[in-house]
């Protein structure tokens, strides 16, 4: 009773801060710019804290910590690395900059606005909205599902209150204060992650008698396909499919339309280059900690339902009562920074390309309420899909984040660099990457074909074939090589046009030479 007691005063006191701080924002939420962008002012700080809590959620800290920490050991803290240096620090170099300067130039609000503006084209802005708002839910589902068995085993609520309980409140603070209260509940939440997770991972690697200890106990493991000493290895058990996975939720980034737009609300060149230091140092503790912290898990957990049921099982163990109410309020902040960002990236989506262009001369008061109840459906189609407790998490977020990065990456990467790209290439892009990873689901993952699955896992081939982690990072490499060759073969833009549209990273270049 006394556990409970603790951890529902520390939940209660999280919960009036993130709603105040909805309230509080509220007055500065009344036009698409400041509602969407938070007025294209905001600092380092704020940015990269927004970026680095959008990027981790409970599917990292359930979901992906648990089920990686058990197949790879603590090798599966690469994937917190390439998280770290290639998802934050590259993600920011390559892309940072460019996009604040193009989306501004370009005066596009959303991703799908700057496909239409960077290409000259509608029907792609359509293409891209659709695809984003569609496959921007098996995330947010997968987002619920974490964050809900996280709750049943900490309060003993059932698993369909706690997904309830989680979207309204997220629709409350999310409608009211729009991305300003969302950036602001970052950094809150920021700072709870951090240290949330550098202690539970103390006192995890306490509770096993010290570090070395519990890597010599790690290896002393043997599975099928886990060799002893492979778990506390430096690449594990299984290389090749680990590196799957750090291509999956590294690169990803680059094109995921919930992560982009924080580049687009950045202030100016001199916060991105601060924002970029700041972002990479909270993914390595956030993202570094989680997955060396699942790595642990075979040494708290023999058997389980789920891999998702791992982490807080390990949890439940490992740590002290008020610690435990500490480990919800930071998965919570996680979830629900997460959660925020991609239901106020759909909505705007939705609003923006495709309700806007059918409703001539539509004001800006108009479009914020569409936004609003847009926020709000797609809560309640999230928390239909959520409610399946049986789909795995990994494999909801695979899906989307595999879709929409193998749809977007070459299309949006080049199209900031390159004026060679064509409009034919950016619809292959789309077209490969939508066929390719829902193709993939399809023939593998929703037990349809059995036969056919059998068949190509009686390959032994080193790579597995019918992963969705691994059809997802496959959509992004294809989707980087598709676009520079069909653009070889296919009609460029016209060049006053690519003039216009690249004369903003001109007029930079030439007052850095000033």
């Amino acid at each position: 009773m006394e556990k409970e007691m603790v951890m529902w005063i520390i939940l209660l006191l999280y919960l009036a801060v993130m709603i105040g701080i909805g309230v509080y924002c509220r007055k500065m939420a009344g036009s698409v710019q400041n509602f969407v962008l938070g007025g294209r002012n905001l600092g380092p700080w704020f940015t990269a804290f927004a970026y680095g809590t959008s990027y981790f959620s409970a599917v990292v800290f359930i979901g992906y910590a648990g089920q990686f920490g058990w197949n790879y050991g603590v090798a599966s803290t690469w994937v917190g690395i390439g998280n770290a240096l290639i998802g934050s620090l590259l993600a920011w170099w390559l892309l940072g900059n460019r996009t604040r300067l193009m989306s501004r130039h370009l005066n596009a609000t959303t991703m799908p606005e700057f496909f239409e503006k960077r290409y000259h084209s509608k029907g792609l802005k359509i293409a891209s909205a659709l695809i984003v708002f569609i496959f921007l839910i098996p995330y947010t589902a997968s987002v619920y599902n974490g964050l809900s068995r996280l709750f049943e085993e900490a309060f003993g609520i059932d698993y369909l209150y706690c997904i309830i309980g989680m979207a309204v409140l997220t629709a409350i603070y999310v409608v009211l204060g729009g991305y300003t209260a969302t950036a602001i509940n970052d950094f809150v939440q920021g700072i709870i992650m951090l240290i949330g997770i550098a202690a539970v991972v103390i006192f995890a690697v306490s509770g096993q008698g010290g570090i070395f200890t519990a890597l010599t106990n790690l290896g002393k493991i043997s599975d099928v396909g886990v060799p002893e000493n492979s778990l506390n290895s430096l690449f594990g058990p299984d290389p090749l499919n680990l590196l799957g996975v750090v291509i999956l939720t590294s690169l990803g980034t680059w094109a995921l339309p919930q992560m982009v737009q924080k580049f687009y609300a950045i202030k100016d060149k001199p916060a991105v280059t601060r924002g970029a230091v700041i972002s990479t140092i909270f993914a390595l503790v956030v993202a570094g900690g989680s997955y060396f912290l699942g790595g642990l898990g075979r040494l708290y957990v023999d058997d389980f339902a789920s891999y998702d049921d791992i982490v807080p099982d390990m949890l439940g163990q490992a740590l002290p009562d008020i610690l435990m109410g500490v480990v919800v309020v930071l998965v919570l902040s996680a979830s629900m920074s997460t959660l925020s960002s991609l239901v106020l990236t759909s909505s705007s989506t939705l609003t923006i390309d495709l309700i806007k262009p059918f409703r001539k001369n539509m004001k800006e008061k108009t479009q914020v309420l569409w936004i609003r109840i847009l926020i709000v459906v797609f809560i309640v189609i999230s928390v239909v899909i959520a409610a399946n407790k049986t789909t795995l998490i990994t494999s909801l977020m695979s899906v989307s984040w595999g879709t929409l990065a193998g749809a977007f990456l070459g299309p949006f990467l080049y199209g900031l660099y390159s004026k060679r790209v064509t409009r034919a290439s950016v619809w292959t892009a789309f077209v490969v990457g939508v066929v390719f990873t829902v193709g993939h689901m399809v023939l593998f993952n929703l037990g349809l074909f059995p036969d056919l699955v059998a068949a190509v896992q009686g390959l032994n081939c080193p790579l597995n074939l019918v992963s969705p982690i691994n059809a997802g990072a496959a959509a992004m490499l294809i989707s980087l090589i598709i676009v520079p060759v069909v653009s070889l073969f296919t009609k460029k833009q016209p060049e006053d046009e690519l003039e216009q549209i690249f004369s903003c990273i001109q007029k930079e270049k030439k007052a850095k030479a000033k």
